[in-house]
């Protein structure tokens, strides 16, 4: 790097710390300003809200640091431009691309930074967050002297297993426990006509025996033509290998998609696919959507340059507001390619990715146009 690269980076390294630390602060704030009461409530010590808080940081970076990266090239870049260190450098013979090459250099790096936190570190601190507030839960209703089956206790779960023709329900389901209650599973023919029914008070999958265990319950089959009951038989308890069903996985289907993690995510979309239905393309789009977002540092930077170099004879707040402009551009085509993806009018991938390149084209058009 020659004296100018490291002029520039130095600059703009300060600017992005410092607009990434103001950033991260007002979100984390925003949090503390939403779950504190929640916290409270829970009984949570100064300790566990300082856990809570320092699993959730990791998960605000990857939102943070495209606004980050816009306002400090916007920043520094305008000001290069306004003290004619551009224009003495532009005299001399070089162009805008290595002018600007540390930056670009820079957002590749900002680019597997971002590949990595939405692949490991992000889904991470999504379950972790979510284990420290089912702990409080737990330990609070622990304390209230609640029944250890209604600790943590999901209502009316359904699971629709269309791939091995089961259909699940629990009156409630305990993520202390790891059993459910009022449980009642089905088994259904080619045509989904009920050939068998298991009943039972109780439900769990077994890790140790790979199989879903039932107490205290009872055995139906029927009659696939009629419907008629032919056999009623009770049990003590019933362990079926068959049944290998995840009791995450259905409890994960009745959460947003913006809730979960990366693996989440994958859990959730593979159910879906299997089972043919159009509800997991909402899962889908965002699951796709974390990794498109991979090159937004890039966009940003393509973005961004061009306005933050704008001649001297318009004013700088042009550049800026047709800068914010494009970048909110951005996510609109994101809510668009989600809204045709949800009526299949586009797969999930097209959708994931279209507004990304759409923008990148946009951005290197813009950036060819640069005098």
């Amino acid at each position: 790097m020659n004296l100018f690269d490291r002029h520039l980076l130095r600059e703009w390294l300060k600017v992005l710390g410092l607009v990434l630390a103001v950033s991260l602060g007002l979100l984390l704030m925003q949090v503390a300003y939403d779950s504190f009461r929640d916290l409270r409530d829970l009984g949570a010590r100064p300790g566990d809200m300082a856990v809570y808080f320092f699993v959730t940081l990791p998960s605000f970076f990857a939102v943070v640091l495209p606004w980050a990266l816009l306002v400090s090239l916007l920043f520094v870049l305008g000001q290069l431009h306004r003290h004619l260190e551009f224009t003495a450098m532009r005299v001399a013979g070089v162009g805008w691309f290595r002018l600007t090459r540390p930056i670009w250099v820079a957002g590749v790096l900002l680019s597997g930074l971002t590949l990595w936190l939405n692949s490991s570190v992000i889904p991470w601190s999504v379950e972790e967050s979510r284990a420290v507030f089912d702990a409080l839960e737990f330990h609070r209703q622990s304390h209230a002297a609640a029944a250890a089956e209604y600790i943590g206790a999901v209502y009316d779960v359904a699971f629709d297993n269309r791939r091995d023709r089961r259909v699940w329900f629990f009156n409630r389901y305990s993520k202390f426990t790891q059993r459910g209650y009022g449980a009642s599973v089905s088994e259904l023919d080619s045509r989904r006509r009920e050939m068998r029914r298991l009943l039972a008070d109780e439900a769990w999958f077994d890790p140790a025996r790979r199989a879903w265990v039932f107490r205290q319950g009872r055995e139906l089959t029927f009659d696939g033509e009629t419907g008629a009951v032919t056999v009623s038989t009770p049990f003590a308890e019933k362990v079926e290998p068959r049944f290998r069903e995840d009791p995450k996985l259905m409890l994960l289907v009745t959460q947003r998609p913006v809730d979960l993690s990366l693996f989440e995510l994958r859990g959730v979309m593979d159910y879906y696919q299997a089972e043919g239905s159009t509800l997991g393309i909402a899962y889908a789009v965002r699951y796709f959507m974390l990794f498109a977002e991979t090159f937004g540092p890039l966009i940003v930077i393509g973005i961004a340059v061009p306005f933050a170099v704008a001649g001297v004879r318009v004013n700088p707040a042009v550049g800026v507001s047709k800068s914010i402009g494009l970048f909110l551009l951005y996510f609109f085509l994101n809510n668009i390619a989600e809204s045709l993806a949800m009526k299949q009018l586009v797969s999930p991938e097209t959708a994931a990715w279209l507004p990304n390149l759409g923008m990148a084209g946009l951005a290197a058009w813009f950036f060819a146009r640069m005098r």
